[in-house]
């Protein structure tokens, strides 16, 4: 009996040891497939390596004082920056007031659900070439309409417009994303008691004070989630730049994301983008850290 009872407290203390082998093949690729391509990034950051010939010499911080010197970093972190912006804004107030909408009693609900989460499952290929022709001038939906009703549709050219290209793929970014923000809310909103909701209408509380103080405080950590969600999705924008705009007109909607493509694979210069791209790195790691430090602590005030 003695002797079943030390097998078995062998087996016990060997067996969890082995179990950290499941885990090699997980870190092997993760290794292979992020560690060490980071590692290079920063490696060829101080090269002149065009992304075909192995012969190219090391040149320091020279891509990084040129990225800066010519004004291509301070153009797509502003970019990127105000395309974040809009996007965090306006599919968490979108979201969040679609969500609140759903999440009462009315016929159909389920229907206008699904309604609400389609776009999310289109492709951004699909999505940007649907709203190409959407913004399209003269002949375009939006144009159409215009003339329809009297106005000047010829005139109407979004994307074609420096000051208002970066807003117009930014809308598209928010009808495709809001539907997964509004998700997440409506799971956020089905965890509120409703007794808590009831008691606050028997105190005399309205339903935008039932909003603000009780349902909001309840679903901040649901807040925080979308924030971040968004937050970083906005700083990795590329999908609309390169399908809609190229960028344009000019340098109005180049991106960070697109920026280092552009840098990379149409100018064949891949230790610029390798600057670039560690520059980005750094600044999204940053961004979002300060983020999250913040929305957590809107959670406890809240």
């Amino acid at each position: 009996m003695e002797k079943k009872k030390n097998n078995k407290k062998n087996i016990s203390l060997v067996f969890p040891n082995r179990m950290y082998l499941f885990a090699v093949p997980a870190l092997l690729l993760f290794c292979v497939f992020w560690v060490f391509p980071v590692l290079q990034l920063f490696y060829y950051s101080i090269t002149n390596f065009n992304g075909i010939n192995y012969q190219y010499d090391f040149v320091g911080f020279k891509n990084y004082i040129t990225l800066f010197r010519e004004g291509t970093m301070t153009n797509s972190i502003k970019n990127t920056l105000i395309y974040a912006v809009i996007i965090v804004i306006g599919s968490n107030l979108l979201g969040l007031c679609v969500a609140m909408v759903l999440n009462i009693k009315i016929r159909g609900k389920a229907f206008f659900r699904t309604c609400a989460y389609v776009p999310a499952l289109f492709s951004a290929i699909v999505v940007g070439f649907i709203w190409s022709y959407v913004y399209m001038p003269d002949s375009g939906l939006i144009a159409s309409f215009l003339t329809l009703i009297g106005l000047d549709g010829s005139k109407f050219n979004l994307l074609g417009n420096y000051k208002t290209a970066l807003y117009g793929i930014a809308a598209v970014e928010i009808w495709k994303s809001f539907g997964t923000t509004m998700i997440i809310y409506l799971a956020g909103l089905q965890t509120v008691d409703e007794s808590l909701l009831e008691a606050g209408r028997i105190d005399g509380c309205n339903e935008w004070q039932l909003i603000k103080k009780v349902k909001l405080p309840l679903i901040s950590s649901t807040i925080t989630i979308n924030v971040i969600l968004n937050v970083i999705a906005g700083l990795k924008a590329f999908d609309y730049s390169f399908i809609m705009t190229n960028g344009g007109p000019g340098k109005s909607t180049n991106t960070l994301m697109f920026t280092i493509y552009k840098i990379a694979f149409t100018d064949q210069m891949m230790g610029k983008a390798s600057a670039f791209s560690v520059v980005s790195f750094i600044v999204i790691i940053l961004i979002t850290i300060f983020m999250l430090i913040f929305m957590n602590k809107r959670e406890v005030e809240l």
